[in-house]
C-alpha cells in the first residue's frame, strides 16, 4: 500500500526537497503541498492523506492549530500528523502531542530517518524516543492545562491488569519488543494489549496512550533534580 503524504511548510525549497525524497520511494507519494496551517487543513480534507508532515511555525494558522483541527476531525481519523520543525523545544513537542500529533522530528534529521518516521506513524505507532518521552512528560505533560487532560484517574477502570501493565511500560519509552521481553510474551501479544487499551481509552495512537498514562497517574514522572 502506498503511503500518501501531505507536506505543510512555508518554505518552498524545503517542500521541494521533501517531495523529491518522498516521491523517490516506491511505497509513498506526496499528494499535496500547503504553505500554512489553514491550507494544510483544507488539503487534508480534500486528499485524506495517511500522514501530514507538519511544520510548527508558519504564517497565519500555525502547525499546532492545524494539527488540533485535523486530529479533532472524525473524517480524518485515518490521518496521522508528524511534526517536523527546527524548533525542537519540549514545550512545542508537548503541545503537539496534546493536539494529537503522532510524533516529531527535527529538520536536521537524515533522509533515511525522515522516511522511516513517515512509515512509523503511518503504521499507527508513535515516533517518540524513550529519552524524549521522559523529558517532555516530566516537564510538561504531568502539569497540563485542565482543558488538555486526556486521562482522568477513573479512565483506567476499563483496562485489564495486563493492559495497564503494558501501557505503563510503553509510557516509560519501551518498544513492543522490549515490553515482550520483560513480560515474557510475544510482541504480537503486546501490540494487541496496546491497541485494546487505545480503543478503551479513546486514544488516537500510542503517543496519546503515553500522555494518558501519566495524566491519569498510572505512571509517575521521576522527580526533577
Amino acid at each position: 500500500m502506498t503511503i500518501r503524504v501531505l507536506l505543510a511548510d512555508d518554505q518552498a525549497l524545503l517542500r521541494a526537497t521533501f517531495r523529491i525524497l518522498i516521491d523517490s520511494c516506491d511505497d509513498m507519494e506526496v499528494v499535496g503541498e500547503a504553505t500554512d496551517g489553514a491550507e494544510a487543513v483544507d488539503l487534508a480534507r480534500v486528499h485524506r492523506p495517511d500522514v501530514v508532515l507538519m511544520d510548527i511555525r508558519m504564517p497565519g494558522t500555525d502547525g499546532l492549530s492545524a494539527t488540533t483541527t485535523i486530529c479533532a476531525d472524525p473524517e480524518l481519523s485515518g490521518t496521522r500528523v508528524l511534526i517536523l520543525t527546527t524548533f525542537e523545544i519540549d514545550e512545542y513537542v508537548a503541545q503537539a502531542l496534546r493536539a494529537g500529533a503522532s510524533g516529531f522530528l527535527g529538520k536536521d534529521v537524515s533522509a533515511d530517518a525522515l522516511l522511516d518516521g513517515i512509515r512509523t506513524v503511518a503504521s499507527g505507532d508513535s515516533l517518540l524516543s524513550p529519552g524524549a518521552t521522559r523529558s517532555l512528560i516530566t516537564r510538561f505533560l504531568t502539569t497540563p492545562e485542565p482543558s488538555a487532560l486526556l486521562g482522568p484517574p477513573d479512565a483506567l477502570s476499563a483496562l485489564t491488569t495486563r493492559e495497564r501493565e503494558v501501557m505503563a511500560l510503553a509510557a516509560e519509552g519501551l518498544s513492543n519488543d522490549e515490553i515482550a521481553g520483560k513480560l515474557v510474551v510475544s510482541p504480537l501479544t503486546v501490540r494487541t494489549h496496546v491497541h485494546r487499551a487505545m480503543t478503551k481509552l479513546g486514544a488516537r495512537d500510542r503517543a496519546q496512550l503515553v500522555v494518558i498514562a501519566y495524566q491519569s497517574g498510572l505512571v509517575q514522572a521521576p522527580p526533577t533534580s
